[in-house]
C-alpha cells in the first residue's frame, strides 16, 4: 500500500512539474528574445507610414525615397536581428551566399537585384510588422497576468481608509488573480511558440534559400569526398612504401642467400639441393607477385616521376605493341594523377585478356582544366559497359566518377574500341 502511495505521488510530482515548473525554464530568455525583437520589427513602419503619406498626398516624386530607404537599413535591421538571436537565444543564423567582392557601380546593382537583399526586404518590411504586433500581444499578456496575479499587493498598498470603503473588494480581488493565474499559465507557451515562428522565419528570409543550402551542402559532400580520395591514395602509398621496403627487400635478401648457398654448396645430397632450388624459385616467384602487388597499389615512378614515366613503364611490360603519348605542361594533383593511371592500367590489361588486339594507343593531354585521357586499340571490339560480369569497364566508370569525371566507351563489333576519360584538374 505504501510502495502505490508512493508511485502515485512521485507520477503526480512529475505532473506538476511537467505543467507547470516545465514552461517557465526558458521563458525569461524567450521573452527577453521577444522585447529585444519589438523596436527591430517596427523600424521600417516608419517608412511606409511616409510612403503611405506621399501616395496619400498624391506626391509621386518623394514616393521612391521611403523604397530607397528601407534598402538602406535593411542590411543593418538584418545584423541587428543576427545579434539578438545571437546573445539572446545562442543561435547563429546561417548567412546566404555573398554577391562577389567590389565596389562599383556593377556590384552594387549586383546587390540590389539578388533574392537574399529581397527575402530580407521582405522579412523586415512584412513579416517584421505582423510579429511587431505578437510581440505586444505577448508582452502585454505577461503584462496583465503579473498585475493581475498580484491584485492582493496592489490592494494592501493602497491607505487602509481606501480599502475599508468597500469591502467587497476581496471577491473581485480573487477573481482577478485567477484570471492573471491563468495568463502566467498561458504567456510562456505564447512565448515559445512566437520564438519558435519567428525563428523559422528568420532562417527563411534572412538565411540562405534552399538553393543555396543545396549548393553548399553538395559543395561540402565533395570537398569531403576529395579528403577522403586524397587519405585513400596517401594511405596506399604508404603501403606500398612499407611492402618496397619491408617485405620486398627481405624477400630479396631471402632469395640471394638461396642463390648463395646453391652456389657455394656443392657437396649437398641431390634431395637437399632439390629443396634450395625449390625454395629459390618460390623466393623469385614471390618478389615478383609482390612487384605486380605494389605497382597495382601505387607505383613509386608516378609519385616521383609523373604520368609519362608510368605509363612508359607500364607499357614497356605489356605483351603488345603500346604507343605512348603524354602531353603535360604541368602535373595535376596527385589524386587524379592516380586516378588517370589506374585507368590507363585497367583498359590496357582488359585490351591484353579480351581485345585480341595487336596494338593499344595512350594519348594523355591537358586542356584547359581538363585532363583528356584516350586509350585505343584494334581488337574484335563489343565491349560494354553495361553487360554483367564485363570486363571491368563498370568499375573504370565509377573511379573516374568518383573525382567528378566522365567516362565513355566506344566499342562497335568488329572494333577498334575507344575509351576516353575526362578529369577534372585542380587550377
Amino acid at each position: 500500500m505504501a510502495c502505490g502511495f508512493t508511485v502515485c505521488r512521485m507520477q503526480f510530482t512529475r505532473w506538476l512539474r511537467l505543467v507547470l515548473v516545465r514552461p517557465f525554464r526558458r521563458a525569461g530568455h524567450r521573452t527577453a528574445l521577444v522585447a529585444a525583437g519589438l523596436p527591430l520589427h517596427l523600424a521600417v513602419v516608419p517608412l511606409w507610414l511616409w510612403l503611405l503619406g506621399t501616395l496619400a498626398a498624391l506626391v509621386p516624386a518623394v514616393a521612391p525615397l521611403p523604397l530607397l530607404l528601407t534598402l538602406v537599413v535593411t542590411p543593418l535591421l538584418t545584423v541587428g536581428q543576427r545579434r539578438r538571436y545571437r546573445a539572446l537565444a545562442g543561435k547563429d543564423l546561417p548567412r546566404p551566399a555573398a554577391p562577389g567582392p567590389g565596389r562599383t557601380w556593377k556590384s552594387a546593382v549586383r546587390r540590389l537585384v539578388t533574392r537574399a537583399l529581397w527575402r530580407q526586404v521582405c522579412y523586415h518590411a512584412v513579416a517584421g510588422p505582423l510579429f511587431a504586433v505578437m510581440d505586444l500581444a505577448v508582452l502585454a499578456v505577461w503584462a496583465a497576468g503579473l498585475v493581475a496575479a498580484s491584485i492582493y499587493v496592489w490592494i494592501w498598498a493602497l491607505p487602509p481608509h481606501w480599502r475599508f470603503t468597500d469591502l467587497g473588494y476581496t471577491t473581485q480581488a480573487a477573481y482577478l488573480t485567477a484570471g492573471g493565474l491563468v495568463l502566467l499559465f498561458l504567456a510562456p507557451r505564447l512565448t515559445g511558440a512566437l520564438v519558435r515562428l519567428e525563428n523559422r522565419a528568420a532562417e527563411v528570409l534572412l538565411g540562405p534559400s534552399r538553393t543555396e543550402k543545396l549548393a553548399r551542402r553538395v559543395a561540402d559532400l565533395a570537398e569531403s569526398r576529395a579528403g577522403v580520395l586524397d587519405a585513400a591514395d596517401a594511405e596506399r602509398r604508404r603501403i606500398e612504401r612499407d611492402l618496397h621496403d619491408g617485405a620486398q627487400q627481405r624477400l630479396v635478401s631471402l632469395a640471394v642467400n638461396l642463390g648463395l648457398a646453391r652456389a657455394t654448396l656443392g657437396d649437398l645430397p641431390a634431395d637437399a639441393r632439390k629443396v634450395i632450388d625449390e625454395a629459390h624459385r618460390e623466393a623469385k616467384e614471390a618478389i615478383a607477385e609482390l612487384n605486380n602487388l605494389v605497382r597495382g597499389l601505387h607505383p613509386a615512378v608516378l609519385e616521383d616521376r609523373g604520368l609519362d614515366a608510368a605509363l612508359s613503364g607500364l607499357a614497356a611490360h605489356l605483351p603488345i605493341p603500346v604507343h605512348v603519348a603524354v602531353n603535360l605542361p604541368q602535373r595535376p594533383s596527385p589524386t587524379v594523377e592516380a586516378v588517370a593511371y589506374f585507368v590507363v592500367s585497367e583498359a590496357l590489361t582488359n585490351v591484353v585478356k579480351h581485345a585480341q588486339a595487336t596494338r593499344a594507343d595512350v594519348t594523355v593531354e591537358r586542356i584547359g582544366e581538363t585532363l583528356l585521357v584516350v586509350v585505343a586499340d584494334d581488337g574484335a571490339g563489343g565491349a560494354d559497359l553495361a553487360a554483367p560480369g564485363g570486363t571491368g569497364l563498370a568499375g573504370l566508370a565509377k573511379r573516374v566518377a568518383s573525382v567528378d569525371g566522365t567516362f565513355s566507351c566506344h566499342s562497335p563489333a568488329g572494333g577498334p574500341t575507344v575509351l576516353t576519360v575526362e578529369l577534372p584538374c585542380a587550377p
